[in-house]
């Protein structure tokens, strides 16, 4: 066992407490690998093969976690401000202590589907404009949505730092002093949607992600609500 991790930081890492908490309960003899009970917080196991146990209940190691939230407004996008509440603060600290992250960003305004991960590969693959994921988002303006738009959309727009959009697709719910629509693009640029309806004249009044890649925002979720992806979900994503 002296190639891995340390005994101390798996068992706290699967949310049985701090460092500190479960080195003492190490010591009190609580924790044992392979059926022998170990006192030395510093041991180096191989959580994959090696079988922990706390108070004789198997500790089921895993090293990612991946989690889906209806993210509502109010909340930032990122692990950690100093003047806003994130998504990160809602959810439980047994999520925590895998030092989770949200896959992407939604305005502070924005509502929808956004994933929470401590998967780097994996949020590099949805995130990078090289693999084109679609990101599918409902959206009401403030104006008449005309097929001329469509067309501009469908061409790419220059927002108004020069930047050149890739190819978007506008699908029109309804079109009127109110317009719903939905909006597929395959990058995330800081306010984006907003930018792009801003280049023709029109004001985003309320923005919502319903799919990433082939996912879908979980309809039975309200906002602030979250949870953990399935196994076929999590295939889903890994194959956008």
């Amino acid at each position: 066992m002296k190639n891995g991790e340390r005994l101390d930081k798996i068992v706290a890492n699967m949310g049985y407490g701090s460092r500190k908490d479960v080195k003492k309960h190490i010591k009190n003899g609580r924790v044992k690998v392979n059926n022998e009970i170990i006192r030395n917080n510093e041991l180096k196991i191989n959580p994959e093969k090696d079988i922990i146990h706390f108070d004789d209940i198997q500790v089921n190691y895993r090293k990612f976690i991946y989690l889906m939230m209806n993210k509502p407004q109010g909340l930032v996008s990122s692990t950690d401000d100093s003047r806003s509440k994130t998504v990160v603060d809602i959810i439980d600290n047994k999520y925590k202590v895998f030092k989770p992250f949200p896959v992407g960003r939604l305005d502070k305004d924005t509502e929808g589907l956004l994933i929470i991960s401590n998967d780097g590969k994996m949020a590099h693959e949805l995130l990078s404009p090289r693999k084109k994921v679609n990101k599918k988002y409902y959206v009401e303006v403030d104006n008449y949505i005309e097929d001329e738009h469509i067309n501009i959309f469908s061409e790419g727009i220059t927002l108004d730092d020069g930047y050149k959009t890739l190819p978007s697709q506008l699908e029109v719910v309804n079109s009127s002093i109110i317009s719903r629509v939905y909006l597929t693009i395959q990058e995330g640029k800081f306010h984006q949607v907003k930018r792009m309806f801003d280049t023709i004249g029109m004001k985003v009044i309320y923005l919502k992600r319903v799919s990433m890649g082939d996912l879908n925002l979980d309809k039975t979720l309200e906002p602030g609500e979250y949870r953990e992806l399935t196994e076929y979900e999590i295939n889903v994503l890994r194959n956008s």
